[in-house]
């Protein structure tokens, strides 16, 4: 019979499709940043490479950016330890410039676009063009937008591409942390906006669709190696199977658009 490391391989390598780095006889432990909007595919796609590999993730989750504690640029700045990161690719190339991350290490996984969210049971209002999206801005009580890339376009672009932000921003509120559906489902805003792969796991609250494509945002989101990583090959494992095609229907099954290369 072959040594186990040898059958794990082999395991690893049909199961895979020869993506995975050869595994030794010790699994690791690989520390893993992750913002939100892969965040869903992620916890889906992780087990499997555990299974497979034998290799374990421990994982943080915060935004690409902003000022709270748990975002991902901030941890680093810490000195806590990261593996991998992955993030709004724009973010990600930041760190990549500042020398935090390897540059040859940046894959692309995703794209993700900005949907919109009622308190579960309410009525669903009709967002399917620009005109009444703008109309069920203006007629809404409260409005909660995401403290990462499609709030900060919600905030700085979108509400004035559509004409309204003098009648919207006075309602409209950035919530930091915590998923925006959250507090759309407890009642405290009307309307919720966020990458629909971080509105769709929410309980409470129900999913009304994605924004027109004519004021729409699409985040990509891509992945890397921070500088320092204690297990380079098998985080570049770890980003080999979450851009793979076998990760493509997960990625579609959250709420997220696969990269057409892929």
């Amino acid at each position: 019979m072959k040594p186990l490391s040898s059958r794990l391989a082999a395991f690893v390598f049909i199961a895979f499709g020869a993506i995975a780095a050869p595994v030794s006889s010790q699994a690791e432990e690989l520390h893993v940043m992750s913002s939100g909007g892969f965040t869903a595919a992620y916890k889906i796609l992780g087990p499997k490479f555990t299974a497979a590999t034998g290799n374990t993730l421990d994982t943080q989750l915060g935004p690409s950016m902003g000022k709270a504690p748990e975002a991902i640029p901030n941890r680093l700045a810490r000195g806590e330890p990261a593996d991998v990161v992955i993030m709004v690719g724009y973010a990600l190339d930041d760190l990549i410039k500042e020398g935090k991350v390897m540059p040859d290490s940046r894959v692309e996984l995703a794209d993700s676009r900005i949907g919109v969210s009622v308190k579960a049971g309410a009525p669903k209002p009709d967002i399917g063009n620009v005109d009444a999206l703008k109309e069920t801005l203006l007629h809404a009580k409260s409005i909660a937008y995401s403290d990462s890339a499609s709030g900060v376009y919600i905030q700085n672009e979108m509400f004035k591409k559509l004409g309204i932000e003098d009648q919207v921003k006075p309602k409209a509120k950035m919530i930091p942390k915590i998923p925006v559906a959250s507090v759309v489902a407890d009642g405290q805003y009307e309307l919720g906006f966020q990458q629909v792969s971080e509105l769709l796991p929410v309980q409470g609250a129900d999913f009304v669709g994605r924004i027109p494509e004519s004021v729409q945002s699409v985040t990509r989101f891509a992945a890397g190696i921070p500088v320092g990583s204690k297990h380079p090959e098998e985080a570049r494992a770890l980003l080999r199977y979450l851009a793979s095609p076998q990760a493509q229907d997960t990625v579609r099954a959250t709420g997220l658009d696969p990269i057409a290369a892929h």
